[in-house]
C-alpha cells in the first residue's frame, strides 16, 4: 500500500509499505478515507523530538471505513464508518476507566524507553515516534487499530467525513483544555494559536459557556477564520505592543478568567525573548521557542487557569515565580478523545459544531509531502491539509 513515510529530518516521502493486519484478537483495519496533517508532526519533522525510523509512517489524526475486525470486537462491525482518537487506550487500565485515555497504561510497548523521562510512561500513539509507542501512522491507505471497540466510534448520519475527521484530535485535544479552564457564564477566555485545535478550543470555550473568547496570533487569514466562524473577538500579537496590556484593557483591567495555550515549541514571538529562544533552540540547549506559554502564564488574571495544549519538550526561562505569586493553576494533557468524542459527535450531529471549514486544502495521498510543506509553511493560507488515500 501506499503511504507517507518519514526518510529523516525534513525528509518525508510517499513509497510502497507492507498493509497491516490482525495481530490481536481485539484489532480492528480500516481503510483510511482522510487524515490530516497537525501541527505536532512538525516537531519531529524539524527534529525536536526524537525517535521517529526510516520508514515509520506518518498521522495521527483520521477516519475511515472499517474492513475487517479481530474475533473478539463485538461493537464494531465490517462497512462503519468511523473516527478514532490519536492516542490508544485499552479501556480497562486505570487511567482509561477514569476518564484520562492519553495516559493509557497498556498500550504503549515502549514504556521502558518513555520512562526515564517523564517518570511513568503516556498510552501509544499512531505514527508518532517509538517512545510513544511505535505505532503506524495514518497518513495510508490502511490502519490497525488496538482495542477496536473502545478506540472506533461510528460517525452518525448526517455528519460529513471531513467534520467527523477533525473530531480524531484536533477537536478533541481543544475540548480537553476547554474543559480543564472550569468554564462558568460569563468568563472571558483568551486562546493563544488560531491553528486547527486553536480555533477549536474557541469553539469549546463558547459552547462550554464563556461570555467572550479571544484568540491571540499574528496570522490574518487565521484570525479572520476566528471572527467569521466562532464570533471571536481577536488581536494580531505582531502589530501590538502588549498582548498582555490588550487583554488587559479588554477585560477591565482583570485580564482573562483562563488562558488556553495551544502553540507549543515552535511558538512565534518578538523582542529579544525570541531571539534568545532560537539561538538555544538551534544548538539544542533547549527545545521550545516557548514565547506564548510565558505570555500565557503572564496574561491571566490572578487566580485564573492556565491549560496548556502545546506540546513542549525541554522549557526555559518558565515563570514560575508568576504562577506561584498570581495564584494560578496550570493544567496539561494529551488529548482524552475516548472521553470527549461522543459528545462531539452529537454536536456536529445537531448542528451546534462545525469543522468542516477547518480543512482549507485537499488532496491526494501522493502530494503528502507538498501538503506537508504548505503547512508547515503557512502558505496560501494552509491551516490543514488533508489527504485522502
Amino acid at each position: 500500500m501506499r503511504a507517507l513515510v518519514w526518510n529523516g529530518v525534513n525528509d518525508l516521502a510517499v513509497a510502497d509499505v507492507a498493509e497491516p493486519t490482525i495481530i490481536n484478537p481485539r484489532d480492528v483495519l480500516l481503510r483510511v478515507v482522510l487524515t490530516t496533517t497537525c501541527g505536532s508532526d512538525l516537531h519531529f519533522i524539524d527534529g525536536y523530538l526524537p525517535g521517529m525510523r526510516a520508514g515509520d509512517v506518518f498521522g495521527h489524526e483520521f477516519m475511515g471505513e472499517v474492513v475487517a475486525t479481530g474475533s473478539e470486537v463485538s461493537r464494531v462491525r465490517i462497512g462503519d464508518r468511523v473516527v478514532v482518537p490519536s492516542f490508544i487506550s485499552c479501556g480497562r487500565c486505570w487511567y482509561c476507566t477514569h476518564e484520562m485515555p492519553s495516559l493509557c497504561d497498556t498500550t504503549n510497548p515502549n514504556a521502558a524507553v518513555q520512562q526515564p523521562l517523564l517518570g511513568y510512561p503516556s498510552g501509544g500513539i499512531y505514527g508518532y515516534t517509538h517512545p510513544f509507542g511505535g505505532y503506524a501512522g495514518s497518513h495510508a491507505q490502511y490502519v490497525r487499530v488496538p482495542f477496536g471497540d473502545v478506540n472506533c466510534f461510528t460517525v452518525p448520519d448526517g455528519v460529513s467525513d471531513t467534520q467527523a475527521l477533525f473530531a480524531s484530535d484536533a477537536a478533541p485535544t481543544a475540548w480537553t483544555g476547554a474543559d480543564f479552564c472550569d468554564i462558568s457564564p460569563g468568563d472571558v477566555v483568551a486562546v493563544f494559536g488560531a491553528g486547527a485545535v486553536g480555533l477549536m478550543a474557541a469553539a469549546a470555550a463558547r459552547l462550554m459557556g464563556a461570555e467572550r473568547v479571544v484568540v491571540v496570533d499574528r496570522l490574518p487569514e487565521r484570525l479572520a477564520l476566528a471572527r467569521e466562524h466562532l464570533g471571536a473577538e481577536t488581536i494580531d500579537y505582531s502589530s501590538t505592543d502588549s498582548v498582555q496590556e490588550a487583554l488587559r484593557e479588554t477585560t477591565g483591567g482583570r485580564g482573562p478568567d483562563s488562558v488556553i495555550e495551544a502553540v507549543g515549541m515552535e511558538g512565534h514571538g518578538t523582542g529579544v525573548q525570541q531571539v534568545v529562544d532560537r539561538v538555544k533552540q538551534a544548538v539544542r540547549v533547549e527545545t521550545d521557542r516557548a514565547t506564548p506559554l510565558r505570555e500565557a502564564v503572564l496574561a491571566c488574571r490572578k487566580g485564573g487557569v492556565v491549560s496548556v495544549l502545546g506540546v513542549y519538550g525541554l522549557t526555559d526561562s518558565f515563570p514560575m515565580g508568576v504562577v506561584t505569586n498570581k495564584g494560578l493553576t496550570v493544567r496539561s494533557a494529551q488529548q482524552h478523545g475516548q472521553r470527549y468524542v461522543p459528545r462531539l459527535l452529537e454536536h456536529l450531529q445537531r448542528g451546534e459544531l462545525d469543522t468542516s471549514w477547518l480543512a482549507t486544502h485537499h488532496m491526494p495521498l501522493e502530494d503528502a509531502v507538498h501538503g506537508y510543506q504548505i503547512f508547515k509553511d503557512k502558505q496560501d493560507g494552509c491551516l490543514r491539509a488533508v489527504f485522502h488515500p
